[in-house]
């Protein structure tokens, strides 16, 4: 099946991991993916990372279907860069993200240091091989450092950002996360600007007394301001993501529902 003229709008397959755990489910939830209108993927899940790479890459164009990005664990690209190398040429994937890091990387000051020493590497390999490595923020990352006394320091993100070379490392901001952090996204996103070409779009609410994801236009984030700030920072690709979907106890639901909402809010 040939795909469709590209959209803006892209979804992560992170939010739909549930539906991804054999090969005959993937089939299946990539159809409905496209069917709900997207035309582009992020592969996130360990179902996805669990099919052979050439595999995977048919089922997504039999789809209909673009794989844009992926999130491939740090771990992995330390003991086989060449091997995660294969596997996004397999996909035809030029840009994957960092999507975590444990604790045991980040307590310290020189921790992050370190780790912006080994991304900026990192970058620099991906990109002989054609490949944009970026790094995708939580909130843990707005934990201030080298401050006195409790007092100052800079987040977490400002020193990873500032300790890199945009060409190395690209951001793949995620707005709600950085909300959750006490960030403002908007600031975020136009502080990275030039550096940017992904950006993970979700929203959350308060559900009681406890903030709880929800689909994109329906939280308190104020997503016109996202988009706006997005938009002058060059983001190309706007890729939704929910990691719960308490309000629909549906992930497909909640997807249809954010990608009407950004289609309304102008993003084609």
């Amino acid at each position: 099946m040939a795909a469709a003229k590209r959209s803006q709008i892209a979804v992560t397959m992170y939010t739909l991991r549930d539906f991804c755990n054999a090969p005959e489910d993937i089939v299946r939830t990539l159809a409905r993916v496209r069917r709900i209108g997207y035309t582009d993927i992020q592969i996130s899940g360990s179902g996805l990372m669990a099919v052979h790479p050439p595999d995977l890459a048919r089922m997504v164009a039999d789809a209909g279907l673009r794989i844009i990005g992926s999130h491939i664990g740090l771990q992995l690209m330390r003991d086989g860069l060449k091997n995660v190398v294969w596997r996004l040429h397999e996909w035809d994937c030029a840009y994957t993200a960092i999507p975590y890091m444990p604790p045991e990387e980040r307590t310290t000051l020189e921790d992050w240091k370190a780790r912006a020493k080994e991304f900026v590497a990192l970058g620099r390999a991906f990109a002989k091989e054609g490949i944009t490595l970026q790094y995708h923020n939580h909130a843990f990352e707005f934990q201030k450092f080298g401050g006195t006394g409790g007092v100052g320091g800079k987040a977490a993100l400002e020193i990873l950002y500032a300790s890199t070379a945009p060409k190395a490392l690209q951001a793949e901001i995620d707005v709600a996360w950085v909300a959750r952090g006490g960030g403002d996204p908007a600031a975020w996103c136009r502080r990275v600007r030039g550096r940017m070409d992904q950006v993970h779009l979700k929203d959350w609410m308060m559900i009681g007394e406890e903030p709880s994801w929800t689909e994109v236009g329906a939280g308190n984030l104020n997503m016109p301001a996202v988009l706006a700030a997005c938009k002058a920072a060059g983001v190309k690709t706007y890729i939704v993501e929910q990691d719960a979907c308490p309000v629909t106890n549906d992930p497909f639901k909640s997807i249809a529902i954010s990608y009407k909402n950004l289609r309304k809010m102008g993003l084609k």
